[in-house]
């Protein structure tokens, strides 16, 4: 299997998105300002995410069009490219909020194993 291998891809975007998730549980948002380990960790797997994403074949981007494809690469690029800027209220958001719908939308696909 390849680095390409959508099915692997899948897996590798939720298993770094549980682990974000988890590692936000009981937390708060001021979290990520007092707690530099924690904000490097959970920035670091939204990074990972977003370049699991853009690895991601065209055709199954296309397939799977409620998962906001763009929108993750986005996200990671602007987190690499702009590290001395990170808005840490938009990572709090997407780690409590989006991730959780992402993870719900990759174990649906892959629990169907339709690709």
């Amino acid at each position: 299997m390849s680095r390409r291998d959508p099915e692997i891809i899948l897996r590798q975007m939720l298993d770094h998105a549980n682990e974000a998730v988890e590692m936000a549980r009981g937390r708060k948002r001021d979290h990520l300002d007092t707690d530099r380990m924690f904000s490097l960790a959970v920035t670091h797997l939204v990074e990972i995410i977003g370049e699991a994403a853009g690895r991601m074949p065209v055709e199954i981007r296309e397939k799977w069009p409620r998962i906001q494809w763009a929108g993750i690469v986005g996200m990671r690029n602007r987190l690499i490219h702009g590290y001395d800027i990170i808005d840490l209220d938009i990572v709090w958001r997407v780690v409590t909020s989006e991730l959780p719908l992402l993870i719900g939308e990759l174990e649906k696909i892959l629990s169907n194993k339709i690709l």
